[in-house]
């Protein structure tokens, strides 16, 4: 993410003192809690919520139910949350669908970013690549980008996230093409579309199609992050492989409703920082294609306000308009 744009986007004081994740681990549920998802089971945000689960069951000695509502971006599961009781029994493995770019896509947003929830923690980065079918004849953007100028409209570019749909629109406004757009509700039947070959391309998270793209099923083009990834460090960004200033970064990380109390909030947030920073942990993740991070709940709060500025930024300059 630019600098420039986090330090622009950072309006507000925290929403909690950086120091109550450390000091208020004492609490934890009593009986079973929900982890809504706002994708399809399969894809990679329900792979992080699932490990997450697994490991505060075993670290709470209780049930973790994963609850997958996907559509609408992120919407139907980020309205779940905020209107669920603040008593720490939901939460949300959110992502910067809905609390980054879909505030921005929607004329009139079913919720409020901000207001409506409580900052837990984050829990790393995605790693999105820009991956095409094994029978497309490109192995390197500026390759992709010549067949897709020599065919305007004939190349397609499946997305079944938000930064499915800003990286469509980039991908043609920076690279000067015309690839079109096709929407679907989550990734894994994108994914199982552009494998099939009735897709051309699509912008995949590496959580979920690390064993496609292993497999030769998908051929990486470009990741979208600004810099190289230690994960993948001979994968070129699209910003040095044809599309210079390409940058998005797929972000998640754990969401209450809002009024959680500090005590509840502050077991949450040493928990999940108990079993996240865990060196297993970390190396797990890393096989999965996601680069770990943790957070104080004000740490989070902070940067959830920069990345809805940043993706509304990045909307509006790829021509995408509300619906």
């Amino acid at each position: 993410m630019s600098f420039t744009i986090a330090r622009r986007a950072v309006l507000a004081a925290p929403f909690l003192a950086p120091g109550l994740a450390r000091s208020q681990g004492g609490w934890k549920p009593s009986r079973a809690v929900t982890m809504i998802v706002p994708f399809a089971a399969g894809s990679g945000t329900d792979t992080v919520a699932r490990t997450l689960a697994g490991l505060l069951e075993q670290e709470w000695g209780g049930q973790v139910v994963v609850d997958n509502r996907p559509g609408a971006n992120g919407a139907i599961a980020a309205l779940a949350t905020a209107r669920a009781a603040p008593d720490g029994q939901t939460v949300m493995i959110t992502t910067n669908s809905p609390h980054g770019a879909t505030p921005a896509l929607m004329k009139r947003p079913t919720y409020d970013a901000v207001a409506d929830f409580t900052p837990i923690s984050r829990l790393g980065t995605y790693i999105f690549v820009f991956a095409v079918n094994e029978q497309v004849p490109v192995r390197t953007m500026p390759e992709f980008l010549a067949l897709a100028m020599a065919r305007p409209g004939q190349l397609t570019c499946a997305s079944g996230n938000t930064t499915g749909v800003v990286g469509a629109a980039m991908l043609n406004r920076i690279g000067g093409v015309d690839v079109t757009h096709v929407p679907y509700r989550s990734s894994p039947p994108a994914m199982t579309d552009v494998i099939a070959g009735r897709v051309t391309s699509m912008f995949a998270d590496v959580a979920s199609s690390r064993a496609f793209l292993n497999e030769g099923k998908l051929r990486p083009l470009g990741i979208t992050s600004a810099r190289r990834t230690p994960l993948f460090p001979d994968w070129p960004t699209l910003s040095e492989a044809g599309l210079p200033g390409f940058e998005l970064l797929s972000f998640m990380g754990a969401v209450g409703p809002a009024h959680m109390p500090e005590e509840i909030l502050g077991g949450w947030n040493a928990a999940i920082r108990r079993v996240w920073d865990r060196e297993a942990t970390i190396r797990r993740l890393g096989e999965f294609g996601i680069e770990q991070a943790t957070s104080t709940p004000a740490e989070f709060g902070t940067f959830i306000r920069a990345q809805i500025a940043f993706w509304g930024e990045q909307a509006r300059a790829a021509g995408i308009e509300p619906e």
